[in-house]
């Protein structure tokens, strides 16, 4: 079987104004860097199509679908300060959430081993009811949700690697016990969501980190939470929402994760999920560390050693014992202690 990898030229096509982090740019960084390396060239690559109103709505009400509709239709506007779209982002927005659905598709089917989705606009701050944080419709909650009722799936994990908590999805499956929701994030931090003791049904499980957490810190919350939690909930499918904005270098957080960090969180989750997994990109504004970070994250997929950490570690970040008092809590309050 083969690792996949689902992109299409119409993500460029989601305007957004001069100057603003979430732009086309972060993609073409990402193609450029696969192409140059012959990385592309050997992963299996489609374009995704666009889904249809029946799956977005598994998530979405069908108020919001029209909203976003009926704006993108009218020319295009702004959301919110940090959210808006242009005439052309109507087949971005809806290919970006095809592309999830379709990658879990063909990796629960056996079709593909695992697969990375270069999407964009991204998805985990996208309410049911309400676009936000750069996000219009949730990919990754409507993948989960489809393996869910399509029956391809009982139980689903979904590990959120990004910077921000990912209060969409969260909100998604707040009440849900089928769905294992494991956010690690700056706290605080936009969108002010994800506080520690936030739990849900019991399965949402938010890892809130302090500014200067990094990868001693993050080594310990994969082997105290991340994975005796995954063990414990016995996922039958697990997807990741994969933000590079936890980089040390990234312009809009303070996180100081290296991409060999990256690399630990990903190992992990391809050894919890037996190597079948899906990895769907949320955030990350760093040009050198989407296109660095994405090469690792497809060599990784083809079960091949990345090539080194050209970026480096941070020039600093926070020892693992001034955090560990906090993840005792979380372990607690789970149940894992």
């Amino acid at each position: 079987m083969s690792a996949g990898l689902a992109y299409s030229p119409s993500f460029l096509a989601h305007a957004t104004p001069a100057g603003h982090p979430e732009r086309p740019a972060r993609l073409s960084a990402i193609v450029d860097g696969l192409r140059a390396s012959g990385t592309w060239d050997r992963m299996a690559v489609w374009e995704p199509s666009p889904v249809d109103d029946a799956t977005l709505e598994l998530v979405h009400t069908r108020e919001h679908v029209a909203y976003i509709r009926e704006l993108i239709a009218r020319g295009g506007g702004r959301i919110d300060l940090d959210t808006g779209v242009s005439s052309t982002s109507w087949e971005p927005a809806v290919r970006a959430v095809g592309a999830v659905v379709e990658a879990v598709d063909r990796v629960s089917s056996g079709a593909l081993r695992n697969a990375y989705c270069v999407v964009r606009p991204p998805g985990h701050h996208a309410t049911p009811t309400q676009a936000m944080g750069f996000c219009l419709f949730n990919s990754v909650a409507v993948a989960a949700a489809w393996l869910l009722h399509q029956g391809r799936a009982e139980r689903i994990a979904i590990l959120d690697y990004d910077v921000h908590h990912g209060n969409g999805t969260q909100d998604t499956f707040f009440a849900d016990p089928r769905v294992l929701y494991i956010s690690t994030h700056q706290y605080p931090l936009y969108p002010g969501t994800g506080h520690w003791r936030e739990r849900g049904a019991g399965t949402t499980v938010n890892i809130a980190l302090p500014p200067g957490s990094g990868d001693d810190v993050y080594a310990g919350v994969l082997s105290s939470l991340v994975e005796p939690l995954i063990r414990r909930f016995q996922p039958d499918s697990i997807v990741v929402s994969l933000g590079f904005d936890a980089f040390w270098r990234d312009p809009l957080a303070n996180l100081r994760l290296s991409l060999s960090g990256y690399e630990q969180l990903l190992r992990s989750a391809l050894s919890l999920a037996g190597g079948r997994t899906v990895i769907a990109l949320e955030g990350g504004y760093d040009l050198e560390a989407l296109a660095y970070g994405s090469e690792m994250v497809c060599r990784l997929l083809l079960g091949e050693d990345p090539p080194p950490d050209l970026l480096g570690p941070p020039p600093d970040q926070l020892p693992l014992e001034t955090v560990e008092p906090l993840l005792e809590r979380i372990a607690d309050l789970h149940q894992l202690t």
